[in-house]
């Protein structure tokens, strides 16, 4: 199996990924309308293993519900500790990422990762300089995030312009993946900024989907071929609403 990287994307005119993030309860019924596949982080597993139980049980609901990627982060306090962890889940299934937060030790996972063609995501992405040091130490994503630069009056995705202008160019780059993206507004501005891809929780991807003018178009729409039906033009597909 061959880790996929972003330029290969472009050349293939894939566009940006989205990926869901949530309880696999809720998320199986979004998987099939255009996602990418699952996320997680350790906030989510605790809340989830706390409901479902065991970590790998609960990898394997998410596994259960979709033929898509799923990423689990790990975390720990050394190489050989995020290693031995990460081996537990890809021996579930090939479709399993590792995500693992930016340490020192992180670095050279990911590089003994890459080795063994297991894709990843760098979580906890802040600056400029660690998405680089990521991106040379072989990880497949680098997870930027957003809301919590609002939270110190910045602009949420500048950092994502930063990365994303910084990598442009490079053969077999990284993807630049936004993490913690809040809101519509905030995953707006990450496409719009150049991002490769989305990390969301459902109701957020529920809400991308609608527009008040959406709305009133399709009812002016449906309104319309529903007369069509009344008319009785519509016989000869079948068409019964």
């Amino acid at each position: 199996m061959t880790i996929p990287n972003a330029e290969n994307n472009k050349k293939n005119g894939i566009g940006p990924d989205i990926w869901l993030a949530g309880d696999p309860e809720d998320l199986k019924d979004w998987m099939d309308k255009g996602v990418k596949g699952i996320v997680t982080n350790t906030v989510v597993l605790k809340d989830m293993t706390d409901k479902y139980g065991s970590i790998i049980d609960l990898t394997k609901r998410y596994l259960d519900i979709t033929d898509k990627k799923v990423a689990i982060e790990i975390d720990g306090h050394s190489t050989s500790e995020l290693l031995d962890v990460g081996e537990k889940f890809t021996k579930l299934s090939d479709r399993i990422i590792l995500k693992i937060p930016m340490t020192e030790y992180a670095l050279e996972a990911f590089s003994e990762l890459k080795k063994s063609n297991v894709e990843t995501f760098c979580t906890t992405i802040f600056s400029l300089n660690q998405a680089v040091i990521a991106a040379n130490a072989g990880v497949t994503h680098v997870l930027p995030f957003c809301e919590p630069f609002l939270d110190v009056n910045k602009d949420s995705t500048e950092l994502i312009r930063e990365i994303s202008s910084t990598f442009e160019g490079w053969e077999n780059r990284p993807f630049v993946t936004a993490a913690l993206v809040r809101s519509v507004a905030t995953a707006h501005k990450a496409l719009k900024d150049g991002a490769d891809g989305i990390i969301i929780f459902w109701p957020i991807f529920k809400e991308m989907i609608q527009n008040k003018f959406t709305d009133e178009w399709n009812k002016t729409f449906l309104d319309h071929w529903n007369g069509i039906y009344d008319a009785g033009n519509l016989n000869d597909i079948g068409y019964k609403p």
